[in-house]
């Protein structure tokens, strides 16, 4: 048997191979420059706010007229997930 060969299926929830989800397309769109430059203006905003890694639970959300508001990051986060 080769060395370090995986044996078995890692059927932990939410595991790649459980889900049959492959990231490899979403590693790629999220290495665009178009994409860095969008996380660098939330995190830009988020510092201006105060947001920033304090601990507060607390995101900028797009409201849809473009704006940035502060908003808890478990609401915002569940409603652009997409539909399952």
């Amino acid at each position: 048997m080769p060395k370090n060969k995986i044996v078995g299926k890692n059927t932990r929830k939410g595991s790649n191979k459980a889900t049959g989800r492959d990231y490899s397309k979403d590693k790629k769109y999220q290495a665009t420059e178009e994409r860095k430059r969008y996380r660098a203006a939330l995190n830009k905003a988020n510092r201006k706010a105060g947001t920033y890694g304090n601990g507060d639970g607390k995101d900028m959300s797009h409201t849809k007229s473009g704006k940035l508001v502060k908003e808890s990051q478990s609401k915002n986060r569940a409603r652009n997930r997409g539909k399952k």
